[in-house]
């Protein structure tokens, strides 16, 4: 009988693939052996060749879930005469690692029954998994992915785990994480100086009465720790804002089931299948009319809710018990990254949480939790972390290329490491302004490359210096002896959107954001780039305006609006609806550092402009967190229609003094700003496609940013498909800096 040799690659680990190869052989009559590596899973499968036939198509089709298949190769070998059975052989540790790992996954269906159910084995138990579901990257230390290797390795098996997880017809086999009550984690309740107040069972109620209670339990979940407050109570909830230092930024909300979200929530088909998904991200839901069991004080001002269904054993039981929403946020200070081992949590969170509801199973690398809408035309993924990090992407173009390591931005951070024709991004690490930011991102890089056995050869980080990942490509780049490459920060946008795509050839980018260091110095921001591999062409931008105080400007939108007006009609007193946003001397002290050119960079930055615009429409003066004064020009619009505001363009360069002259007149026509912010969006989607007419290439990517606004984003998509061109967005990786590591890592291994 013919004998293959099948080699597959992609996330084939800690995904229950073996066991579903064995169950796929013994159903064909086969005979022959699977096992892992550190490069994927080889399959040895013997039999008539309908059979063989059959069983290459499951491979494919008839996979769990959480398991994908990038590549299946196969080749005859010679027959084995007399072969018997279908083995499940031990892992071969050889081999040159490639980078893919499965991500955490929500609890499976089989597994939430089971903990449901009196009468079994794991009734009521806090960490139940299986082969499908559970803890997988904050858990593994190294490849290939096998208990010795993971943080269970100081938890030994019991005989009735053992027995499952030998078993080969058993969803347990080989579940890395398998536990029970009698050999697994177990929880407990400490005060914030950390001593034990209960254990167990007795610990998950005093949680859940505190929580009744309206105190704040910072809770040790599958990535790092979690703050939780009763989400129905204004009180708990502005206690926990001013905990935090979270002024005003929306809180991600857990609901107890589906009903009671879609009584918050407007839940579709779509956004069913993602709440119901192993990844279980956090959705940006729009809010029901009469959606009023959530706090007010939860998303202030904001149309949507960041919400979910508890995706752990854990997280379901407090909510089965506590029966009602509750805020779900990171364990940390406003700016601080999730804060994740023990010691560290207490230490960090004791003054935010009244108690903290942990375990004893380490967490070996933060994870925190993934956001996703769903717009019109698929998801748009603003977070990636948990459920998706670090799930490789195949870039075949560059099998041959240098191996890159890739630093990212400043804010939203994220490291990407490219090897042999796989990209694996690192989890969202978020903002670097902080020392334990810096050192998360430090610990990252060297986990990264530990984990998966590999050095560089050239590193890549962006064009501005000051930048803490700049700072920690320097310090490798001498100690490693290794070439830098300093990437422009929206030609990396442009090139991650690019390459997500799969696209060849020239493209226009348009990459709209805050700021980011441009090379002629300025702050750029507002940009039409044509890109190519390595290479791009500022062909067009937004006319630069100062921001009086620099960085300041971002918390403050009328600085924005200040140097706006300044740039567009130069000195004088502010408008009537912008007079009230300055005190006493502050207009006059703009003034002067504007006259002067005194800490006041040019920026040609759209995200500036939205805070300028936002200002001057009396939305806000200043914002409690980066991006809310846009969001609330966003929001304000709803589906309003009206004729776009006019621009001066000139070679390429955009200058907005006639869309500032009719704002400044629809104001003093008494026009709200639900018709300022529909004629604003209308004229950014005019630009967009004089811009791209410009270039004339008929493929376009958006990122950055400014298209996190959705608003914006379908507005710019209409005007450009209208034309004819193809447009194409960020889906599943973020189109904020979450993605500049990826576009840095593909141009750095494209030049020579």
């Amino acid at each position: 009988m013919p004998r293959l040799r099948i080699e597959v690659q992609g996330v084939v680990q800690g995904v229950g693939f073996r066991p579903t190869v064995y169950r796929l052989a013994l159903a064909q009559g086969l005979t022959g052996a699977v096992w892992n590596h550190a490069r994927g899973v080889t399959i040895e499968a013997q039999g008539r060749p309908a059979a063989l036939e059959t069983f290459l198509r499951a491979l494919r089709e008839d996979i769990p879930r959480p398991a994908r298949v990038a590549d299946l190769t196969f080749a005859a070998i010679p027959e084995l005469p007399g072969a018997e059975g279908f083995q499940i052989r031990a892992s071969d540790e050889g081999g040159d690692i490639r980078p893919v790992v499965p991500p955490d996954l929500a609890i499976c269906p089989a597994c939430a029954e089971e903990a449901d159910t009196p009468g079994e084995r794991r009734y009521r138990y806090p960490f139940t998994n299986c082969t499908y579901c559970g803890p997988r990257y904050t858990i593994i230390a190294k490849l290939p992915y096998d208990r010795p290797h993971t943080a269970m390795r100081g938890f030994p098996m019991c005989p009735a785990c053992a027995r499952e997880y030998n078993d080969p017809l058993d969803r347990r086999f080989h579940a890395q994480p398998i536990a029970c009550p009698a050999c697994g984690p177990r929880l407990t309740l400490r005060r914030p100086d950390g001593d034990v107040q209960a254990e167990d069972e007795a610990a998950l109620h005093g949680a859940i009465d505190l929580l009744k209670a309206g105190q704040v339990v910072a809770l040790k979940g599958l990535g790092g720790y979690q703050l939780l407050v009763d989400a129905t109570s204004s009180v708990a909830v502005r206690r926990l804002r001013e905990r935090k230092r979270r002024e005003d930024k929306p809180f991600a909300v857990m609901f107890p089931d589906l009903a009671s979200l879609s009584a918050a929530c407007q839940v579709g088909e779509a956004e069913r299948v993602w709440l119901a998904a192993p990844e279980a991200p956090i959705l940006l839901l729009l809010r029901q009319p009469e959606g009023a069991s959530v706090s007010a004080a939860v998303a202030p001002g904001n149309p949507r809710l960041g919400a979910f269904l508890p995706y752990t054993p854990l997280h379901r039981l407090l909510l089965a018990v506590v029966d009602r929403p509750l805020v779900c946020t990171s364990g940390n200070l406003s700016d601080e990254p999730m804060a994740f081992e023990d010691d560290e949590a207490l230490r960090r969170l004791g003054g935010l949480a009244d108690a903290f509801l942990a375990h004893d199973r380490p967490i070996l690398r933060p994870v925190d939790d993934s956001v996703l809408r769903l717009d019109s035309d698929g998801p748009t993924l603003l977070r990636r972390a948990r459920g998706f990090a670090p799930l490789a992407v195949p870039l075949p173009a560059l099998a041959d290329a240098p191996t890159v390591l890739a630093l990212g931005a400043h804010q939203k951070a994220t490291v990407a490491l490219l090897h042999r024709g796989q990209l694996i991004m690192s989890q969202h690490l978020g903002d670097l302004t902080s020392v334990e930011g810096s050192e998360l991102l430090a610990s990252t890089v060297a986990d990264l490359l530990d984990f998966f056995g590999v050095r560089p050869d050239r590193l890549a980080c962006d064009l501005h210096p000051d930048y803490a990942s700049s700072r920690l490509a320097e310090r490798l780049s001498a100690e490693w002896n290794l070439p830098l490459l300093r990437v422009q920060h929206h030609h990396a946008h442009g090139a991650a959107c690019r390459a997500e795509h799969g696209l060849k050839g020239p493209v226009t980018a348009l990459t709209w954001d805050g700021t980011g260091l441009g090379t002629d110095g300025l702050l750029w921001g507002g940009e039409a780039l044509v890109i190519e591999d390595g290479t791009f062409q500022r062909m067009g931008h937004l006319k630069p305006f100062p921001l009086p105080g620099g960085e300041t400007a971002v918390r403050e939108p009328r600085r924005s609006a200040c140097g706006l007006l300044w740039a567009t009609r130069g000195p004088g007193l502010p408008p009537p609806g912008l007079a009230s946003a300055f005190d006493g001397s502050d207009w006059n002290l703009l003034q002067t550092m504007l006259s002067k050119e005194l800490h006041s960079p040019l920026t040609s930055s759209i995200g500036r402009l939205f805070d300028a615009v936002a200002a001057l429409a009396g939305l806000h003066a200043r914002s409690g967190f980066e991006g809310q004064a846009a969001m609330a020009l966003e929001f304000v619009a709803g589906d309003r229609v009206a004729p776009a505001y006019p621009w001066n363009l000139e070679g390429g360069v955009a200058d907005p003094g006639p869309l500032v002259e009719q704002v400044l007149s629809d104001l003093a026509a008494g026009r709200d700003a639900a018709f300022i912010s529909a004629r604003f969006h209308a004229a950014l989607a005019n630009l967009a496609l004089a811009w791209v007419e410009r270039s004339g290439l008929p493929d376009v990517v958006l990122s950055g940013g400014c298209f996190q606004n959705a608003l914006l984003t379908a507005r710019v998509q209409a005007k450009l498909s209208g034309a004819g061109f193809r447009v194409h967005r960020h889906q599943l990786f973020p189109p904020n800096d979450g993605c500049i590591s990826l576009g840095q890592a593909v141009i750095a291994a494209s030049v020579a």
